[in-house]
C-alpha cells in the first residue's frame, strides 16, 4: 500500500505502509499531545481537559502503551496522526509527513523509485484516457463513431469501455501532455515518441479507434487501438509494457466482469478486444479477453482473485480457432484448471455469432462445451484407439508443447493417464517418451553464507542488534502485513460506495481504524480520487478485505445502507469500549477493598463508570427506529 502526497513538481511523494508503522512507533504521543493539553499522570496514563470540546472536569486520556488518546466526553479517539489531524486540521498524508519529520523518519529516502515512476505512468495515463475519451463524441471523431455503429456497439456500450478517438494528427496528445508538464511520462508510458529531426513529440496511436486496457478497479493502464479509415499500418497497435502494465497479468474487460465472474463462479475467455465488449452488450457479462496470445499464470491467477472456478474457451471454429486451443491446454492443465471448450461455426467469430444468434444461441453453445482434454485428444487423434501407427504418433509430436508444460506429479500423472484411456498406449510409456519435456519442480534455495563461511542471517532478517549487516546481505524486508478486521473493512467499504455517510459518523470512526492500509485507503478516497483509484495500489490482504465487505454490501441501498453502516459504526465503538472495559477490569481484579484502593485504582475505577455512561449513550444513538431491521448484524 502507498499513500501519495501533493508535491509542487506535481510529482507525488509515495508513502510505504510500514514506514507509517514505523512513524506511529516513535512518535512519543504524551509529547505531542502535551504541547496543546495541559496532561497529569493519573496511574498508567495521563489526564487532560479535552481540546476538542469545553469540559470543567478532564475526561481526556492519553494511554502511551498503547499510543492511543481518548476522551469519554466527546469521544475524540485515536492515535498520533488522528490527534494531528484532528487538532491542527491536516490532512491524512500531511500529518504522517509531518511527524515523520519530527521522529526522523527519511520517507524520500523511502521511496522506491519504481513507484514513484509507476504513478507518473498512471497520471499519464489518465490524461490520454479522458483526451481519447472526449475526442470521441466530439466532430472529429465521427470516423470512429460511424465504425462502432457498423460493428452494432450501441453508445452506451462504448461509453461503459470509455472509448476512444485519437485522431489523424501527428501531435494532438503530445500538446496536451506538454501543456500539463507530463510529456516525459507519456513517453515512458509509449503514448508519444520523440521527433528523430528537431525538438519535441508525435504521437504513437494516430487515426485510430482507442480501446482503454483497465485495471480491475477499473483505471486504465495502458491501450488497445484500431485503425480506422485507412489501409496504411497494422490493424491494431498496442501499448508497450511499464511497470504499469504487464500484459501476462492483464485480461482486458476485467473490470466490467469481475461481479458477474463472482456470481456465476465462471468466466467466458476470447481472443479479441471486440469479442468481450460484444458479448458484454448482448448481456454475457462475465466475458473476458487475453491482451496477447498467450494464457500465462498470472491470467489464471487473475481469474482466481475474481472467484472463477470454471472457464469456457470460446474460440473461433477454423484452423487458428483449433490452434489457440492447443496453446492455452498447456497453461491450463498445468495449474488444474476446470476449463471447457466452446468452438463456434466456421466463418463465425464470438462477435459475428451473438449478433445472429443472440444470448440464448451462446448459453446453448456454453452448456454443450466439452472439457478440454476432451477435447484436445479429440482434435489431435480423432480415431483415438482405432487410429494407425503414425497418426498416433503425429498425435504425440503435437502434444509435445502441451505436456512440456506439467509439472512432474499428480496433473502430469492424470494428463497421461487419461491420454493412455484415449489412444491404447501405456501411461508409462506415454509419459517415458515426453518426461525430457516436463519442467522439473523449483528447487529449494539453499542458505545463504556469509563473508566468512559461516551461515548468515536468513533472507529478509534483521541482524542481531548492534551488530551492522555483512556486506552484500539482503536488505531487511518491511515487516509480514497483517490482515484488516473485518468492521473496519465493512466501514471503508460503505464510504467508498458513498462517500456522503462519512458525514453521518458522529462518533469518528475513521480516526480509530488500526489497519493503517484501510485508513490510507480511505484517505485516498475521501480526497476525491474515487473508489477504484484508491484501491488501485492497495496491497492484496487489503483488496481482499474491502472487496469482500462490498459484496456482503452489495444488496443495500439508501437508507438500509445508511442504517447498516450506523451499526458498523456502532459495533466498532462499542468493541472499542469493551477492551478498554476489560482493561480496567484485569487491572482492578486485584483491589481487596475501597480502603485500599490507590490513586491509580481510583482513576481506573472512574474511568469505567464514564465508559460505562459512554456505553449507554452510544446504545442509545445507534438505536434504529421502530420496526427497522438492521440488513445484517455487523459483529
Amino acid at each position: 500500500m502507498a499513500a501519495r502526497a501533493s508535491r509542487p513538481q506535481g510529482v507525488d511523494l509515495v508513502i510505504p505502509e510500514h514506514k507509517i508503522q514505523e512513524v506511529l512507533e516513535r512518535v512519543d504521543l504524551v509529547s505531542l499531545v502535551s504541547r496543546y493539553v495541559e496532561l497529569k499522570k493519573a496511574g498508567r496514563e495521563y489526564k487532560g481537559r479535552c481540546p476538542f470540546h469545553q469540559e470543567k472536569t478532564p475526561s481526556f486520556y492519553v494511554i502511551p502503551e498503547k499510543r492511543f488518546y481518548f476522551c469519554h466526553g466527546c469521544r475524540a479517539s485515536g492515535d498520533a496522526v488522528a490527534f494531528v489531524q484532528r487538532y491542527l486540521g491536516k490532512t491524512f498524508i500531511d500529518a504522517i509527513r509531518d511527524l515523520a519529520r519530527e521522529v526522523g523518519v527519511d520517507l524520500e529516502a523511502a521511496q522506491d523509485p519504481a513507484a514513484r515512476e509507476r504513478q507518473q505512468l498512471k497520471e499519464a495515463t489518465d490524461l490520454a484516457a479522458e483526451h481519447f475519451r472526449a475526442l470521441l463524441w466530439e466532430e472529429e471523431g465521427r470516423p470512429a463513431r460511424d465504425y462502432l455503429a457498423s460493428r452494432g456497439i450501441s453508445e452506451e456500450t462504448a461509453r461503459a469501455f470509455g472509448l476512444g478517438w485519437a485522431p489523424d494528427a501527428w501531435s494532438s496528445l503530445a500538446d496536451k501532455l506538454t501543456q500539463a508538464g507530463m510529456v516525459e511520462w507519456g513517453l515512458n508510458a509509449g503514448l508519444v515518441n520523440r521527433r528523430q529531426k528537431g525538438e519535441g513529440y508525435y504521437d504513437f496511436f494516430r487515426g485510430r479507434l482507442i480501446i482503454p486496457i483497465r485495471a480491475p478497479e477499473g483505471r486504465p493502464i495502458a491501450f488497445g487501438a484500431r485503425l480506422v479509415g485507412s489501409d496504411e499500418g497494422p490493424k491494431y497497435l498496442n501499448s508497450r509494457e511499464s511497470r504499469l502494465y504487464n500484459k501476462s497479468e492483464t485480461l482486458f474487460g476485467m473490470d466490467q466482469a469481475r461481479d458477474e465472474i463472482r456470481r456465476r463462479k465462471a468466466a467466458v475467455l476470447v481472443e479479441g478486444y471486440f469479442d468481450c465488449i460484444a458479448l458484454h452488450q448482448e448481456g454475457v457479462k462475465h466475458t473476458v479477453a487475453l491482451c496477447s496470445t498467450a494464457l500465462t499464470p498470472g491470467h489464471l491467477k487473475a481469474l482466481g482473485r475474481a472467484e472463477a472456478r470454471e472457464l469456457f474457451l470460446l474460440l473461433d471454429g477454423d484452423q487458428a480457432g483449433l490452434a489457440a486451443v492447443e496453446r492455452l491446454a498447456g497453461p491450463l492443465l498445468a495449474a488444474g484448471a476446470a476449463a471447457k471448450v466452446a468452438l463456434l461455426p466456421t466463418g463465425d467469430d464470438p462477435d459475428t455469432f451473438i449478433r445472429r444468434e443472440g444470448t440464448a444461441g451462446l448459453e446453448r453453445l456454453l452448456n454443450e462445451a466439452r472439457p478440454l482434454t476432451a477435447h484436445v485428444f479429440s482434435t489431435v487423434l480423432p480415431q483415438g484407439k482405432e487410429a494407425s501407427f503414425e497418426e498416433k504418433m503425429a498425435a504425440l509430436e503435437r502434444l509435445k508443447p502441451v505436456s512440456a508444460q506439467l509439472p512432474v506429479g499428480l496433473v502430469r500423472s492424470a494428463f497421461f493417464a487419461a491420454l493412455s484411456a484415449w489412444c491404447g498406449l501405456p501411461a508409462a510409456e506415454l509419459e517415458s517418451a515426453l518426461r525430457s519435456k516436463a519442467p522439473p519442480p523449483p528447487a529449494p534455495q539453499a542458505p545463504r553464507a556469509a563473508p566468512s563461511g559461516r551461515p548468515g542471517p536468513a533472507p529478509g532478517r534483521a541482524p542481531p542488534p548492534g551488530r551492522a549487516p555483512p556486506p552484500g546481505a539482503p536488505a531487511q524486508r518491511p515487516p509480514p502485513a497483517k490482515p484488516p478486521d473485518s468492521l473496519e473493512a465493512l466501514y471503508v467499504a460503505v464510504i467508498l460506495r458513498e462517500p456522503r455517510l462519512i458525514a453521518r459518523d458522529t462518533f469518528r470512526v475513521h480516526d480509530e481504524l488500526s489497519h493503517s492500509g484501510l485508513r490510507l485507503v480511505l484517505a485516498h478516497a475521501t480526497s476525491g480520487h474515487g473508489a477504484e483509484d484508491a484501491l488501485f495500489e492497495a496491497p492484496d490482504l487489503v483488496k481482499r478485505a474491502v472487496e469482500a465487505a462490498m459484496r456482503q454490501l452489495a444488496s443495500l441501498q439508501g437508507s438500509a445502507l445508511e442504517h447498516y453502516f450506523l451499526q458498523v459504526c456502532r459495533s466498532i465503538m462499542l468493541r472499542r469500549i469493551k477492551l478498554q472495559l476489560d482493561y480496567i477490569g484485569r487491572v482492578t481484579a486485584q483491589t481487596a477493598g475501597a480502603m485500599d484502593l490507590s490513586e491509580e485504582a481510583k482513576q481506573l475505577f472512574a474511568q469505567r463508570m464514564e465508559l460505562l455512561a459512554l456505553k449507554k449513550r452510544v446504545e442509545e444513538e445507534t438505536h434504529l427506529p421502530a420496526g427497522t431491521k438492521s440488513p445484517m448484524q455487523p459483529v
